[in-house]
């Protein structure tokens, strides 16, 4: 996979809103590998939300990179505060991003990933509203969805089966998506991944430093 940076604007930076950038998939689509590729050398400039959930931790995880563990009690009490921006129950396990982080990345002008299905999405897009970005990521079939969940080698054969299940769901919720991505190749979807970050963050809207600039454009003396 490339590690180019997006290439900066020519001439003079102008101020901006933070984006969220938020990518959903079936779980074994690259819900884990396209946000953790985005996130390498921190060459693109996104900072990663990472979550909060009650289910153990994977052989694979690190606490603190993919998620913050807690138990049940913790997270009930972080929601019932308002603390969580957004948190759903998924595979009898609940998960949620903590809000304060967040807020400070957007206040900053810079730009911010979210890896959270479809239940999360509507939740941030409702109180974030246009600072929000979102991706869905489908497999490029069902049976190779199949063959990347058994390679794993993580998950009982039940939870496997439960997961394939609840991913016919998940998939019904495309159309609910900014942007759709078939994974059939990583470093294929990597680049669309960042096509998508480059032209939002050249909109006009999140360009909040355009009327200071086009307004010394207009009164500049020349000649």
């Amino acid at each position: 996979m490339s590690s180019e940076a997006l290439p900066e604007p020519a001439g003079p930076r102008i101020a901006r809103r933070g984006l969220v950038l938020i990518l959903s998939s079936p779980s074994g689509a690259g819900e884990t590998s396209l946000p953790r590729a985005l996130l390498e050398g921190k060459h693109l400039g996104l900072t990663v939300s990472v979550s909060v959930t009650t289910r153990a931790k994977r052989p694979s995880e690190i606490a603190g990179r993919d998620y913050e563990f807690i138990e049940k009690d913790e997270f009930l009490s972080l929601r019932d505060r308002g603390e969580l921006l957004e948190w759903a129950e998924v595979h009898g396990n609940f998960y949620g991003t903590p809000r304060r982080p967040v807020e400070r990345v957007l206040a900053a002008g810079d730009d911010m990933i979210f890896d959270i299905d479809y239940q999360g999405t509507r939740q941030v897009r409702e109180k974030l509203g246009p600072d929000v970005v979102t991706v869905f990521i489908l497999p490029p079939s069902m049976a190779e969805l199949q063959h990347r969940l058994e390679r794993r080698a993580e998950d009982t054969r039940q939870t496997i089966d439960r997961r394939l299940e609840n991913s016919r769901v998940e998939i019904e919720r495309w159309v609910e998506y900014d942007y759709i991505i078939v994974n059939q190749d990583l470093g294929a979807s990597f680049d669309s991944l960042k096509a998508v970050l480059a032209a939002e963050r050249l909109k006009r809207e999140r360009q909040v430093g355009l009327p200071d600039f086009t307004s010394g454009l207009l009164t500049e003396r020349i000649g």
